[in-house]
């Protein structure tokens, strides 16, 4: 097997020749320095591949789930009769897009990550936010020296929060927010994780600051948020 790899408006395309079949390691070697290299977006041409068999779908198929495990997308493009049968028996054409021209196959990885966005937005938007003033303890889940102690809950959803006076953190750490919500009468205990922090050139006024978002958040202790916000909104 021969692969060659070029890339187009961001997405790397494989032209793959030859035979994919025991010896084909190093497609899942290629896919994994695309994905080092920061490409998510793969395009697999097979339109010269000449033989495939169920050890090369398994190649194929670590490669896909390689890909996944980087929040990528992998596709196929020009995929000959002979592949089409044992790809449709190993159930891959039921998750991996087949395309037949480069160009609308290469469009609609961007076409994918609008959709994507726009679900996010809209299940934001399902959230209302509440606008809070209340101090919080936010600590690291994964060290005993990283904390904030007595920090600002400025606001608040049942998907998130914004926290301001913390520079403990980095984007992406998991951390707990220790929260006592006014007339709740419990401490609540919420797992999350750091998706934005405030720069200080640009948003001065909300620096030190983090967006965190919510994460394995059991559906009642959502159903109280959503409540004690939904409550107090209506008094604001």
């Amino acid at each position: 097997m021969e692969i060659k790899a070029r890339t187009d408006k961001g997405v790397v395309i494989l032209d793959i020749s030859g035979r994919i079949d025991a010896d084909s390691a190093n497609l899942v070697e290629v896919v994994g320095t695309c994905l080092r290299d920061g490409y998510f977006d793969i395009l697999l041409n097979l339109e010269e591949v000449e033989f495939i068999d169920y050890l090369g779908v398994s190649a194929i198929a670590l490669a896909y789930k390689e890909v996944l495990n980087h929040k990528g997308r992998m596709k196929f493009l020009n995929v000959p009769l002979h592949m089409r049968q044992i790809l449709s028996i190993a159930g891959l054409d039921r998750v991996i897009d087949i395309h037949n021209q480069e160009e609308l196959a290469v469009k609609s990885f961007k076409q994918d990550r609008v959709i994507e966005n726009i679900k996010r937005m809209q299940m934001r938007r399902r959230f209302k936010r509440l606008p809070l003033d209340i101090q919080i303890d936010l600590l690291s889940k994964h060290s005993k020296t990283a904390h904030c102690l007595k920090v600002e809950l400025l606001d608040l959803s049942a998907v998130g929060a914004y926290i301001y006076g913390c520079e403990q953190f980095k984007l992406g750490e998991g951390v707990t927010l220790k929260i006592d919500l006014p007339s709740e009468h419990r401490t609540f205990k919420l797992d999350a994780k750091v998706v934005w922090l405030s720069d200080k050139d640009i948003q001065h006024n909300l620096h030190p600051g983090m967006g965190v978002e919510f994460v394995n958040m059991p559906y009642a202790v959502q159903d109280e948020l959503i409540k004690f916000i939904e409550k107090n909104l209506s008094l604001t």
